[in-house]
């Protein structure tokens, strides 16, 4: 099965329907379709098939019956499949990433980015598939030996969102795949183009049918309320928001399942005052606006150093202005649309609220004039630690900057929220600031580094941030049951 064009994947894929089991496309169990829109125009792409709780039954059917076959599949073929769909996603790059500008929205060269980012974790995962190992050992006190062994926890269910549709698929179901666990996902209704055509080229990579079931749907709750109650699902994954994370954690509660939870973020990027400002401006640009602003890990709060506060202010208003807002796919365009009118209106209400409090704007681009869903790049200055865009996931081109003076007073600031997903400091006193990274309640910190994503890092935050981590080799554990064995034998 070749991945079709551009043009056949967003009039119609496939042929039956959007519901992919048991390696088929089919449609809904009740016929019911959605509508996906184009950001950038708000015109319709198309319907697709939205799956309901009978899909969601047959999906575990499915995985259920195919879990067995690749529990036993030797890990270097479970490698060898994986390593394909690398290489196949590598080969499609353009394709997929038309595709995800098409339903996302975001610039043509994040969504190349992300195409890249996304076949990584596919690679990944193969090299650490066949590093699963067993151990052997002596008991202590002597007798006997220990027996360790790790084997897959079982059918897998995903939520992934629509601001990362293809490498928010990868990165969980890679690492499934690469344990020997079949995967059941519900990608985002914004985007699910691309996640039916993760599913086309994984099948096309030699994948057993039932191990990668994908249901597209509007209708969530139905889809993953009957999955959390089916003892057959033994692990759930979801990435989206605290407030949606925290009611899936009950239903999950019920029957023990297994979670990994990335949710909300509100990441401080710190400059401190002996950082190199034009290099921190650097680093501002990347974590603020890779992806629109629309990240988890964005910089969410700007904490600068009252010392070059001028000097940064200056340069990063400058670089924010010259933000080029338009349709993804058109030439020079580094900010798309945002992903619907609804979180157009979030972001106003948020910098609107500031401006009420007393920020002042710094920086305001431009957008493209119609019915996109659109939101400049903005920048606002002497942001009161009030105002609802400091306490809150902006999720938007939008950076609140405000000053500090002492080092114990930042990180109090910077620690005074539920989340801890994501830092960043820019520092040239690499001590100092390592110290400080150790001070800082966050999963993961980028240290005069504004992009920190990478497959073979452990990805994940603390508090109300998620729990468990993705990507490094920590990533396949959460896939892994632990068995020990008490070993002894007659004498001989």
């Amino acid at each position: 099965m070749n991945l079709p064009g551009i043009e056949t994947l967003v009039k119609a894929p496939f042929a039956e329907g959007d519901v992919f089991i048991v390696g088929r496309w089919c449609a809904a169990e009740d016929g019911r379709t959605f509508p996906v829109h184009d950001p950038a125009t708000a015109e319709l792409i198309r319907e697709v098939s939205a799956a309901g709780p009978g899909d969601a039954v047959a999906a575990v059917d499915a995985a259920q019956e195919a879990a067995a076959g690749w529990r036993a599949t030797p890990p270097r073929r479970r490698s060898e499949v994986l390593h394909t769909a690398f290489a196949l996603m590598r080969e499609h790059t353009d394709t997929l990433a038309r595709l995800i500008v098409l339903e996302n929205g975001k610039a043509y060269r994040d969504a190349v980015a992300e195409v890249g980012y996304a076949a990584e974790f596919f690679r990944w995962f193969a090299e650490e598939a066949v590093r699963i190992g067993s151990s052997f050992g002596d008991a202590p006190g002597g007798g006997f030996r220990h027996v360790v062994r790790r084997h897959p926890v079982g059918v897998t269910a995903f939520v992934t969102p629509w601001n990362f549709p293809a490498a928010m698929a990868t990165r969980k179901i890679a690492p499934a795949l690469a344990a020997g666990c079949p995967v059941l996902l519900k990608p985002a209704p914004d985007t699910p183009l691309t996640a039916l055509a993760i599913a086309a080229l994984l099948s096309e990579a030699g994948l057993p049918d039932g191990l990668l079931n994908v249901l597209p749907t509007d209708r969530a709750p139905e889809v993953v309320s009957v999955w959390l109650r089916d003892e057959r699902i033994r692990k759930f994954s979801f990435t989206g928001s605290t407030a949606t994370g925290r009611k899936l954690l009950e239903q999950a509660a019920a029957n023990v399942v297994n979670v990994t939870m990335e949710l909300g973020g509100n990441a401080p990027f710190i400059v401190l005052e002996d950082a190199d400002v034009d290099a921190a401006v650097r680093g501002a640009m990347d974590a603020k606006m890779r992806g629109g602003g629309e990240v988890c890990i964005a910089a969410n709060r700007f904490y600068v150093h009252q010392s070059v506060a001028a000097e940064f202010t200056e340069k990063f208003a400058a670089a924010m202005t010259a933000v080029r807002a338009g349709a993804g796919l058109e030439e020079g365009v580094t900010l798309g649309p945002m992903i619907n009118r609804t979180a157009v209106e979030s972001i106003r209400s948020l910098v609107d609220d500031a401006v009420g409090r007393g920020a002042k704007v710094a920086a305001r681009g431009r957008v493209p004039e119609g019915p996109g869903c659109y939101h400049p790049a903005t920048v606002l200055v002497d942001v009161p630690e009030d105002a609802r865009i400091m306490n809150e996931e902006v999720f938007g081109p939008v950076a609140p900057l405000a000053t500090f003076a002492d080092e114990d007073e930042l990180v109090a600031r910077a620690n005074a929220t539920v989340h801890g997903l994501a830092s960043y400091i820019y520092s040239r006193d690499v001590a100092r600031a390592l110290r400080l990274s150790e001070r800082l309640e966050s999963g993961m910190v980028g240290l005069n580094r504004g992009l920190l994503s990478d497959p073979a890092a452990p990805f994940g935050g603390v508090k109300q941030s998620g729990l468990g981590r993705e990507g490094g080799r920590e990533g396949i554990e959460a896939f892994l049951e632990t068995q020990y064995i008490a070993l002894d034998w007659p004498a001989g």
